[in-house]
């Protein structure tokens, strides 16, 4: 099998089991807590924050979580108090298929932060492998997290959308469930549908399955192939999208793997862009 053009942000479970105890890893559970405190990945700490990572405020996520990222000194304070320091080296994970923890890196990376890999397969397949988990809770020192620069060249707001409609170079990709895209599955938005010209290719796409959320990515020449046949290359900038930016920070992660130089998450996505009155919609 041909190898992942940018394997540095990926970890497999072989990896992480020579590293996890190394000076500066730090392994991070990104499930809900309640789901961290059943069982984890031994040595692991669990994130005792929403793990969308939004600026405080009510939406159809849910209440007290907001539209946009949380701003940089709140997400610095977030890191700090989670053991995430300047140089940790940070394994993301989860059992959902990948979505919180590349939203972790994207959100990351985002800030400035490079130093974190997603792990392929997330905790289902370390737990498949028999590998060490616990129900025990590691003790977190705190950590100084710098935020050196907010990376805006991979965050697309709600302009740059408007303007890609209409611009040869970039591509909108659309990862949400086919009943969303075509607004069949409204949910709890005032409009339901897709963004003028944007490409259909569900996030699941990209994941062996069955079983379904499996979280192990197929292999890069499968993805390339899928990719390219919806459209979405690497010579254009790509702007992922789906309800809140957790399963597009997912595509962009993927993009980011597969070397694509610019891939931008849209991360208000349709919870913005469903819910006004001046944004183009196709039905």
């Amino acid at each position: 099998m041909t190898a992942y053009p940018n394997p540095d942000i990926l970890a497999e479970t072989d990896w992480l089991a020579e590293h996890i105890g190394d000076p500066g890893v730090l392994v991070v559970d990104c499930d809900e807590f309640p789901a961290f405190m059943r069982l984890h990945i031994d040595g692991a700490v669990g994130l005792r924050t929403h793990h969308y990572f939004k600026a405080t405020g009510d939406s159809a996520s849910g209440p007290g979580i907001g539209t946009h990222i949380m701003d940089p000194e709140s997400f610095a304070e977030t890191m700090s108090r989670h053991g995430i320091g300047d140089d940790t080296q940070v394994v993301a994970y989860d059992n959902m298929g990948g979505l919180y923890a590349a939203r972790l890196w994207w959100a990351l990376d985002y800030h400035g932060h490079s130093k974190c890999r997603v792990l392929n397969g997330g905790f289902r397949k370390w737990y498949e492998e028999g590998r060490p988990v616990s129900m025990e809770m590691r003790h977190v020192e705190r950590a100084q997290f710098t935020v050196r620069g907010v990376r805006d060249d991979t965050c697309a707001r709600l302009d740059d959308v408007r303007a890609a409609i209409d611009d040869d170079d970039t591509v909108i990709w659309d990862v949400r469930a086919k009943g969303e895209h075509t607004g069949e599955d409204q949910r709890a938005n005032k409009h339901g549908g897709h963004i003028p010209g944007a490409a259909h290719l569900e996030w699941l796409d990209m994941t062996v399955s069955p079983p379904v959320r499996s979280g192990l990515l197929l292999p890069p020449d499968e993805i390339s192939r899928k990719l390219a046949g919806a459209g979405i290359v690497p010579e254009k900038r790509v702007i992922t999208h789906c309800q809140a930016g957790i399963r597009a920070a997912q595509a962009a992660f993927v993009l980011r793997l597969m070397g694509y130089p610019r891939a931008l998450n849209y991360d208000a996505s349709w919870e913005e862009w469903g819910n006004r009155d001046d944004t183009p919609i196709v039905t």
